[in-house]
Parts: structure tokens; sequence; C-alpha cells
């Protein structure tokens, strides 16, 4: 066994010793976490507003779950069968014993929470949205991490196809509004519900197709045939995807009512323009789906850089103790979508851009300063300022790394006559003006329409 060394009782030489054996900082984030740095920042930014104006468009209203539930709430609904349950929950107890576990999707406590704060008495269907960050321990790659943020919504208590269609289009629009729709093409399928002669039946061919073939499938496909032999069909595996295109296909078990269902919903993605294919394998990796299943797909890359997806889950509601209730949602990755919205070179807009630097010389100047910068501030205009002691020519070279387009410069000159300094940064060039006026003179060239102003009270997201 390895002796565990306490840091506090080691001797400076061998501290030395220890971190000059280390390679990069001494603390780095954890695998498959990763910092949201002030640069993508402002593509999560823009991604949330569209997200907001656009579901606000269509009546949703936001909710936010928490963090972790206890963990019944994610094996009942998502089933203990899925990869997620069964390998990439994060679960841990708490101090009396509990078993909670850190949410790997949001569905299912949206569910919990329609049920537990009676939504159901609510003008049905009941539209909500989240944007909030997921927890799944998987294998990290490009656009996939253990961390990760999402964006969804969830129409509760409908079932119409028209829904289908609107949410489908819903999410669309948003790809549309972030310059990436390009880049996706949607699939669609329908794997019926749960009658007599729909899925079941379907099932039950399926697993007996697969029967006697078991050597020729994957370690994870052999594992999931008696438990969830949907799951068989999405699979990347080459001998897997082989069997999977000989298998037989849900739409020729399609009960007349699931059949009828998905036409509607395809005549109506045509009416509304979007182009779709048909997809016999889409399964989704949830055990609660049924009927509606959708993703969209990168038109290069295939599933590999799926960007989101969802469908219908009818019966979850009842999976989880209410009665039965139809619902459909979907949900898409912003990493994803961060990572093709730079591949696309698309740019977003900003408004962290400074709009003046204050650089002040000597302790009266300094006290003018901090009173001036309040001001700039509350018409709207950014302002930063080197408070410290640097002198002017240093502040000027902090100035140029901020790319401000307007310097105010007070000395102690500037002091004594009651004066400041507005310099033009990028041609050079500057004038002097009175300390009083100032604020009304950057105000002029910044351009009312480009102040960030806020009035209490107003609704800013």
């Amino acid at each position: 066994m390895t002796p565990q060394i306490n840091p506090n009782t080691m001797t400076d030489e061998a501290k030395t010793a220890e971190e000059s054996q280390r390679v990069g900082p001494p603390y780095q984030t954890a695998k498959g976490v990763h910092d949201i740095l002030p640069d993508d920042h402002e593509f999560f930014t823009y991604i949330k507003k569209v997200v907001r104006h656009r579901a606000r468009q269509h009546g949703f209203r936001r909710i936010t779950t928490p963090t972790f539930e206890f963990t019944d709430v994610f094996n009942r609904s998502i089933g203990d069968t899925t990869d997620i349950v069964s390998k990439e929950m994060y679960t841990f107890q708490d101090r009396k014993g509990r078993s909670l576990t850190l949410k790997p999707e949001g569905t299912a406590g949206v569910v919990r929470s329609y049920l537990q704060h009676n939504m159901q008495t609510l003008p049905q269907p009941v539209e909500l949205y989240y944007i909030e960050p997921h927890f799944r321990y998987d294998r990290p790659q490009k656009g996939r991490y253990r961390q990760f943020w999402q964006f969804g919504l969830e129409v509760i208590g409908e079932s119409d196809s028209a829904i289908d269609a609107q949410l489908i289009h819903l999410f669309y629009t948003v790809l549309q509004d972030l310059g990436v729709a390009d880049q996706f093409k949607l699939q669609i399928n329908s794997i019926g519900c749960s009658a007599k002669n729909c899925r079941p039946k379907f099932v039950v061919d399926l697993q007996n197709f697969y029967m006697g073939k078991e050597r020729n499938l994957c370690e994870e496909c052999s594992y999931r045939l008696p438990k969830n032999p949907l799951r068989l069909l999405d699979c990347k595996k080459e001998d897997c995807t082989i069997l999977a295109k000989l298998a037989p296909q849900m739409r020729n078990y399609l009960c007349p009512e699931c059949k009828e269902f998905h036409g509607e919903l395809l005549l109506l993605l045509k009416g509304l323009g979007i182009d779709y294919v048909e997809n016999d394998k889409l399964v989704r990796g949830l055990d609660y789906y049924t009927k509606t299943v959708f993703e969209f797909w990168d038109k290069s890359q295939g599933a590999q850089n799926a960007i989101g997806g969802g469908g219908r889950y009818d019966g979850l509601i009842e999976i989880m103790g209410g009665l039965p209730t139809p619902a459909v949602g979907f949900a898409a990755g912003i990493e994803r979508i961060i990572e093709n919205m730079k591949a696309c070179g698309v740019k977003v807009p900003t408004k962290d851009d400074i709009h003046v630097f204050v650089a002040q010389l000597g302790f009266n100047a300094k006290q003018k300063a901090l009173l001036l910068m309040r001001e700039l501030r509350e018409v709207g205009l950014k302002t930063v300022g080197a408070l410290g002691k640097g002198a002017i020519k240093n502040q000027l070279r902090v100035a140029d790394r901020f790319k401000v387009p307007y310097c105010v410069i007070m000395g102690i000159t500037e002091v004594r006559d009651g004066t400041a300094i507005i310099r033009d940064m990028k041609r050079g060039s500057q004038k002097i003006v009175k300390y009083e006026t100032v604020v009304e003179e950057v105000m002029k060239l910044i351009g009312a329409e480009n102040l960030d102003t806020y009035t209490p009270g107003e609704v800013l997201y």
C-alpha cells in the first residue's frame, strides 16, 4: 500500500522536489469537465437568448429543476437497462443513507415537478423549457463532456401530431437562428406504442430474429438483447449494423393509430418546409419514448455528431405515479452547437466591448476618476479604469489591450483646470473638454444606440 504523505509535515526540500516532478499546473479540471471561458460565454449567452426568445414566442415558460434528485426518479423514468442508468450516472448517498443522483437528463426532473406541483390542474398542455447543466460518466470526446449543458422543451398534456411537428419546427428554427441549420438533417421514426399488437409484437419478433446470432453481436448488444432489444438497431459496431439492416422493421408492426399519427406528422413537416429522413433504426437511448422519435444529425458525420433530439413519452407520467398523460419534448447539447457554430464561422454579437477607459495620475485625479467612472456607467457607458499608480503611458498601453475606442485622461493639470482629455485611441487624436461635459461628450461619440442601459424593473432575460 502506498503511504499517504501529509504535505503539512513535508520539509521545504521535499516540497520542492515533489513540485519539480509535476507536469503543468498543480491544479487542473477533472477529466471530462471544462471551464467556460469568457470567449465561449459569448456563445452561451447568445444561444440562451435565442432559446428564450423562441420559447416565449411559442408560450413556453422556464423551469429549473434541482441539480440532483432521488436516484429512483431516474431509475423509474429512464429505465434500468439503459446505458445512462447502468453505466453513466453519478450516484451518491447523503448523510442519512439516501441515494441521490446528479441529473443525467432533463425530462425526468420536469415530469417529477409536474406531478409534485399538481401542474395537471393548469390549462393543458403545459409548455416548459430549461437551460441547465447535466452530468454523465461518459467517455469524453469532442463536444461531449461529463458535465454538459442542454436546453430542452417539454409539452405535457396533449397528444396530437401537430404538437410534435410544432416542437420539431421550433428546434429547427433555433438552429436557423444560430446559423447551423444547414449542417444538419432531421432523422425521424416511429417506435410504436405499448398497444397489444404494436411494439410488444415487434420486440418479440426482434428477439427471435437475433436468437442464435449472439456470437455476431458486440458485448453491449449481447447484454441488451433480453432486456432492451430495440437498442440493437442503433448500434454503430460493424457486425451489429449489418444484422440491423436485416432485422424486422418497426413500420411493419405499427398499429393503425400509430401509423396514422406518424403519417400525419410527416405531412405536417413537409408543409412546414422541413426536410427529413425516415430512419427505421432510430430508437433513442431512453426507455420512456413512444411513437415519435427524432434527432438532428450532422450531414457529414451522421449520428456521431447528433446535435440533439427527442420524442414522445406518453407513458412516462403514469410510470412515475400520475394519471396517463401524453407528452413530447426534446433536448440539445449547447457545447456541440458551439462547436458547430465555430466550424461554420458564426460570429455572435457581444455586449462586453468596453466603451471608454479612464486614466489618471495623482490622488486628486483618482478621486475625480472614481466619480467620473460611476457617472459614465450610470448612463450606459461600459467603463474601466486604471486606479493604481502607473504612469499615464503605461495606463494607455492597458487601454490598448482593452481595445477601447476612447480614453479619458486626467492628471494634475486637468484637476487644477477642471478639465479632462478625451483621446480617440484609433486615430491618436485628442481634445480637452470641461470636466462636467465629459459624460455628454463621450455619449455623443459612442452613440445612444450603443449604450448598455437598464431601467429598474426592466426584463433582461
